[in-house]
C-alpha cells in the first residue's frame, strides 16, 4: 500500500480507526480486524485512551504483540475519562502517557495526540510536557485533534523550537467540508499532515442509506445526536454521488476515500471496521486515483 508522511513517520494511506474496539467489538472480533489490516498492508492504527473504556488500547497492545515494531501506533489523551483524568495540564500529560504505554504494552507511542483543545491550560505548557516525552523517547511525534486554524497557528508559535505538532485530526468528508474553510490551508502553510476522521459521515457514504427507502439500523438511526444528518437533503446528495461513482465503475464508499486522498494535505484516511470484509473494502477504496477533472465534477455536485 502507498504510504505518506506524518512528520518522521511513514503511514499507509488507509489507516484503521480503533474506536470500535472494546465498545462494539469484543477481543476476538478485534483480533480478526487487526489481522486483516496487517495482511492488507495497513500499518497505521489510531486509538485513544477514551475508546472502549480504555479497552481499545488494551486490545490493540495485546493483539499486536511481537508485531508492534512493524506498525505506527497513534493514541490520544485529553478527553474526559473521569473527574481526575482529563485535559492537557502538564502533570496529567505525564500520567496519561504512562497509562497508555502500560495498556498498549509498549515503551513508546509513535504519534501522541491531544484529543481536543483545553482552554484552561496554555498550549505552551502542554507542548512543554509533550516535548519532554519526545526527549525521553516515550513519544516519537506529537499531534492534535479538533483544532481550528487559529489554534494550529498558536500552537506552532508556542513550540519555539521544541517539539511541534506534525498533524491534526479533524472531521472531514464529502458531506462535512468545514476544514476547507481554513484548516487545510493552515496545514499546507505549517506543513502539517491532515488526518480526516468520520470519512464515511457516520455511514451516510457507505451506500446503505438511500433516498425514499427505510433506513437500516445503524449509528445514524440509534444515536440521537447523529439522526439529524439523516434527512432528504443529505440523501439527495448521496444519490448524486452514488450515480457519479457508478459511472466510473466504483462505489460511493470508494469515492469517499479516493476524494479525500486526492487532497494534498491528507495523509491517511482512518476508518473503523467491524469485520475483515469491511476492512478490505476500505483498502480497495484507496486504489482509485481520481483525476483533477473527476474531483472538480464531484465538488460541483456538492
Amino acid at each position: 500500500m502507498e504510504t505518506r508522511s506524518i512528520g518522521s513517520l511513514d503511514v499507509s494511506t488507509v489507516g484503521l480507526g480503533c474506536n470500535n474496539f472494546g465498545r462494539r467489538l469484543d477481543e476476538p472480533g478485534t483480533r480478526e480486524v487487526i489481522a486483516a489490516a496487517l495482511d492488507a498492508g495497513i500499518n497505521f492504527f489510531d486509538t485513544a485512551d477514551s475508546y472502549g473504556g480504555s479497552d481499545s488500547e488494551v486490545f490493540l497492545g495485546r493483539i499486536l504483540g511481537a508485531r508492534r515494531a512493524e506498525v505506527v501506533v497513534a493514541s490520544k489523551f485529553g478527553w474526559e475519562l473521569d473527574d481526575e483524568r482529563r485535559g492537557a495540564h502538564p502533570s496529567y500529560v505525564q500520567r496519561a502517557v504512562e497509562d497508555s504505554l502500560r495498556r498498549l504494552n509498549t515503551d513508546y507511542i509513535d504519534l501522541y495526540q491531544l484529543h481536543k483543545p483545553d482552554p484552561s491550560v496554555p498550549i505552551e505548557d502542554t507542548l512543554g510536557a509533550l516535548d519532554e516525552l519526545v526527549t525521553a523517547g516515550k513519544v516519537r511525534e506529537i499531534g492534535c485533534s479538533n483544532f481550528s486554524s487559529i489554534q494550529l497557528d498558536a500552537a506552532d508559535e508556542a513550540a519555539r523550537g521544541r517539539s511541534r505538532f506534525v498533524s491534526v485530526q479533524n472531521e472531514y468528508s464529502l458531506l462535512q467540508r468545514e476544514p476547507e474553510k481554513e484548516v487545510l490551508g493552515a496545514c499546507e502553510r505549517l506543513e502539517l499532515a491532515f488526518v480526516p476522521y468520520f470519512p464515511l459521515a457516520s455511514g451516510l457514504l457507505t451506500g446503505k442509506y438511500r433516498l425514499g427507502q427505510p433506513p437500516p439500523k445503524g449509528r445514524l438511526t440509534t444515536i440521537a445526536s447523529l439522526s439529524e444528518k439523516l434527512n432528504d437533503d443529505a440523501l439527495s446528495v448521496v444519490e448524486s454521488l452514488i450515480a457519479f461513482a457508478e459511472r466510473h465503475g466504483h462505489s460511493i464508499l470508494e469515492l469517499a476515500f479516493a476524494w479525500l486522498l486526492a487532497k494534498p494535505a491528507v495523509t491517511s484516511v482512518i476508518a473503523g471496521a467491524m469485520s475483515a470484509e469491511q476492512l478490505h473494502q476500505n483498502v480497495r477504496a484507496a486504489e482509485w486515483k481520481m483525476s483533477d477533472d473527476q474531483v472538480a465534477e464531484v465538488e460541483a455536485l456538492l
